[in-house]
């Protein structure tokens, strides 16, 4: 079974058709979103009727919890805030119940693999993991885990491999999944890339020949950039598009 998982497209159409494009020639059977369909880009709508329209599911995150009236807006910064407000009244009633529905966490049990937006050991606190000693926290949950955890939310790629007591950080390349361990691997940013590599992010998992793959993609930046100060959103969330951060 061949997966298609992705994280954090906030509102970046031009982002998100570069890597469906990718995506086509992939003999995908499956696609899961990992939240964050929302916030600081300039087409929620259309973001949010291409992910509902092309996933087999999609998990909520902290920007569609706050958009879909799920969470208390204090949990932002000012410009953050009026982007979340922007996009609550920008979007289609359609698109307003499905990010209020959507599940914290989800499985694909035919491939051993789990997802959520942060940490699956709070997935509904929406709290990071980006080192080791956040990865950490799971290993008090580790029967529990699926073999592969798939999470988003820090806009950063990272693997971590996990033993009954230990975590050791992995370079963010392409692996295969070993017998004995759990994986919590997070998948980078469609929309908002923070690791200083200005294209898309996304992945691809084969649970028959456990390869864990991570890939990018370039896009019209500066469309997706004019979007945004034509919406006027805070000007920074276009200018990062172009380093990355």
């Amino acid at each position: 079974m061949r997966l298609g998982i992705f994280s954090d497209v906030h509102g970046n159409y031009e982002a998100l058709t570069a890597v469906i494009e990718r995506y086509s020639s992939a003999s995908i059977d499956g696609y899961y979103c990992l939240g964050d369909t929302v916030g600081y880009g300039g087409s929620p709508n259309e973001c949010c009727d291409i992910v509902r329209e092309l996933t087999s599911g999609t998990v909520l995150g902290n920007h569609d919890a706050a958009v879909a009236g799920r969470m208390d807006y204090d949990y932002y910064y000012e410009a953050a805030r009026q982007a979340l407000d922007a996009h609550a009244h920008a979007l289609a009633p359609e698109n307003l119940e499905w990010l209020r529905s959507l599940p914290y966490s989800l499985s694909v049990p035919e491939a051993e693999v789990g997802l959520c937006h942060g940490t699956p050991a709070r997935v509904e606190a929406f709290d990071y993991i980006f080192a080791p000693e956040q990865a950490q926290e799971c290993l008090s949950m580790f029967d529990r885990l699926s073999t592969l955890t798939v999470i988003g939310h820090s806009h950063l790629c990272k693997v971590f491999r996990l033993g009954r007591d230990h975590v050791e950080e992995l370079p963010p390349i392409d692996f295969v999944v070993e017998p004995g361990y759990k994986y919590i691997v997070s998948d980078g940013s469609v929309g908002q890339p923070r690791d200083y590599d200005n294209r898309a992010s996304y992945t691809i998992y084969d649970s028959e020949a456990r390869l864990f793959e991570f890939h990018r993609v370039a896009y019209d930046i500066e469309l997706a950039a004019q979007k945004i100060l034509r919406a006027n959103l805070d000007r920074n969330f276009a200018h990062r598009l172009f380093v990355g951060v």
